[in-house]
């Protein structure tokens, strides 16, 4: 049987988003705060010499360099305010997240609700600057011994870190106010329109090597046909499901025995989302960010560890995905499905897996379901990310083509979409509340009328 609220669900529909006015608004903010962040990427940071970085990134564009101005949303190509975009964040969340599973102190803080989330982000905030401002001062040296830059000294090195460090923390704040005053996850939709915005150039770019002979007819097409079919195997797997299922016992209110009702716990499979990839590729665009800069100049550590991480390498394959694998399982079970928890909730719903005992028992059994689960949920993780670099590196694909950003782009769509969905259900319910409080009180009046007559 189809509850109620998923036949209201199924019967959305998105003409009621212009009477919906608390979600036009979350939309239109977000909108607004993403067009200053697009905005933000074409303000160049002082002191680059704007003839030499376009020769540079036009080299650079086939490689790592296009890497990481599609991350950037173009900003660093450009050299913007936003250059080193959320990524800095990104990696200080991986380290306090870490952090927090081995550090008794900070695993207490996490079990302190708000107070102790609070603290845990302002750790986070402090971390992100620690990292921004090391990585602003290296891609400084870095563009200096490129000879990069118009009047390279102490003067730009400190202009270039203060620039960078402030846009790199406000970039942190429009993601904190779309999360809490928007619509979707803010961090993730910064890195979406980043993506989305560098598309349209790349895919020119790729076309016109076809136009000229470089790329034959049938790699294109193959190109354009792996594309669709990995967006199609994306969609399915982020709405795969694992049900366990739950059964509720007769419980007895007063004189009256309600009977027990049985329900399903929705296991994903993939809990994570898009969380593994971003991750695993800010780890290994950490190192790569500083040294794309200074070319033939790179000191023989970093040379040899480009040699060996650089992209379509064994090494690189290989320690992208323990990285996809480790935060998959990592993030599942500290933050995004805990199996203590959800057993603690069960027992105190009076709910019970059949055959299984509330409590510890119940825990160790929704452990032992997701461990499974998650081992195909890692595999299509892997699979796709990994899947277009072996063929870009194998094909020479003249352009950054990668499972990541795929990933990235259909999973925060599809949330995105599921958010609106669920404001406008709400706002359906709000309606359906309020014609019954109308209808209650002109009911309780014709009452009164005709116990007057």
């Amino acid at each position: 049987m189809v509850s109620a609220a998923e036949q209201m669900a199924a019967n959305t529909s998105w003409a009621a988003l212009g009477k919906a006015t608390d979600l036009r608004n979350r939309i239109l903010f977000t909108l607004g705060l993403l067009i200053v962040y697009r905005l933000g990427t074409f303000i160049p940071v002082p002191g680059i010499d704007g003839q030499a970085l376009r020769d540079f990134m036009e080299g650079a564009a086939a490689g790592l360099g296009g890497i990481l101005s599609m991350f950037t949303g173009g900003a660093l190509g450009r050299m913007g305010i936003f250059a080193l975009g959320i990524m800095p964040y990104i990696s200080a969340s991986i380290i306090v997240q870490l952090l927090a599973s081995m550090v008794p102190a900070l695993e207490q803080m996490k079990k302190e609700g708000e107070q102790g989330r609070k603290k845990m982000n302002q750790y986070t905030r402090y971390g992100t600057v620690f990292l921004a401002t090391l990585q602003a001062y290296g891609l400084a040296v870095s563009l200096e011994t490129g000879d990069l830059v118009t009047d390279p000294g102490l003067f730009f090195r400190a202009s270039c870190v203060i620039t960078l460090v402030g846009g790199t923390m406000f970039l942190m704040w429009l993601g904190e106010q779309i999360t809490a005053r928007g619509i979707g996850n803010g961090i993730s939709l910064i890195i979406f329109v980043g993506i989305i915005a560098e598309l349209p150039a790349a895919l020119a770019q790729f076309l016109s090597q076809g136009r000229s002979g470089a790329l034959s007819p049938a790699v294109i097409v193959g190109v354009i046909l792996m594309v669709i079919v990995v967006i199609a195997f994306v969609v399915f797997m982020e709405r795969a499901l694992r049900k366990i299922h739950i059964q509720y016992p007769r419980r007895q209110v007063g004189m009256k025995v309600y009977d027990g009702g049985s329900s399903h716990l929705p296991v994903k499979v993939n809990p994570s989302g898009v969380i593994p990839a971003i991750f695993a590729s800010s780890l290994l665009l950490l190192p790569t960010t500083i040294s794309t800069f200074s070319g033939n100049q790179t000191n023989p550590i970093m040379s040899t560890i480009l040699a060996y991480f650089g992209p379509g390498q064994p090494l690189y394959l290989a320690f992208f995905t323990l990285m996809i694998v480790f935060f998959a399982y990592f993030y599942t079970f500290n933050v995004a499905f805990k199996p203590d928890e959800v057993a603690d909730n069960l027992k105190n719903q009076n709910g019970f897996v059949p055959g299984v005992r509330p409590g510890k028992k119940t825990a160790e059994y929704l452990e032992y379901v997701v461990n499974r689960v998650l081992v195909l949920g890692a595999a299509y993780l892997a699979a796709v990310c990994l899947l277009p670099e072996i063929l870009r590196s194998q094909l020479s694909i003249p352009f950054y083509f990668g499972g990541t950003s795929v990933l990235i782009v259909v999973s925060v769509t599809m949330d995105t979409i599921q958010q609106v969905q669920s404001h406008l259900l709400a706002h359906q319910y709000e309606g359906l509340i309020e014609k019954s409080q109308l209808r209650g009180k002109g009911g309780k009046k014709r009452k009164k009328g005709t116990a007057r007559r």
